[in-house]
């Protein structure tokens, strides 16, 4: 029983350690450059979150009903 514990634990652990740089596999490449651009992207830039996909929202459960604030784009069905 201790046996089977520790070669969890030295299994758990071992993969703790295993970090370094993103490559892609052997026999694959990263996406072509988009368009306009001079060159493709690094496996980091392609990691990196552009601002405007940073939304920000809350997880956070509402816990009693509340009012929601006026939308101007809420308009009624036509007809």
């Amino acid at each position: 029983m201790r046996l089977a514990i520790f070669v969890v634990l030295a299994l758990a652990l071992s993969a703790c350690g295993s970090r370094g740089e993103l490559k892609p596999a052997v026999d694959a490449s990263l996406p072509p450059a988009p368009y306009g651009a001079d060159a493709p992207h690094s496996a980091k830039e392609l990691l990196e979150v552009p601002a405007q996909a940073d939304l920000g929202r809350s997880i956070e459960l509402r816990r009693r009903s509340e009012e929601r604030e006026t939308d101007p784009f809420d308009l009624p069905p036509e007809g």
